[in-house]
């Protein structure tokens, strides 16, 4: 049976998706951009990566999980110059934890978006 988690994001209901969907142990995290709380995006590409992570985290503590049972990430960036500060930010969080990494470099629907992130991880130990 899968269950849903939904973060109130007003693109869910228009565009008919889900923050996250727990299918058996596993979690699968939408693509989230970086804005801040405010639904403001900051300058910065790391503190992009770093709020994306953090509402990543946010939605999987909701499905009983955190990012700590990542076992996959997919990094979309607008530029390829953003790899290095994106690179250390994934580092910070993901160093002891070493989940798969994919990274591409496209364009992101929103123009102030120089990220997006996807998370799948597992409640399995």
């Amino acid at each position: 049976m899968k269950n849903r988690i939904f973060s109130g994001a007003p693109s869910e209901d228009f565009a008919g998706y889900a923050k996250a969907v727990i299918d058996g142990p596993t979690i699968y995290v939408s693509g989230t951009m970086g804005q801040d709380t405010t639904g403001a995006f900051p300058e910065s590409v790391a503190e992009q990566a770093r709020n994306a992570l953090a509402s990543i985290d946010a939605a999987l503590v909701k499905a009983g999980a955190s990012l700590k049972n990542a076992v996959a990430c997919r990094v979309y960036i607008t530029d390829a110059g953003y790899l290095k500060d994106v690179a250390q930010v994934l580092g910070e969080v993901f160093r002891d934890i070493r989940p798969t990494n994919t990274l591409l470099v496209c364009q992101l629907p929103a123009p102030q978006a120089k990220i997006e992130i996807e998370v799948t991880a597992s409640t399995r130990g």
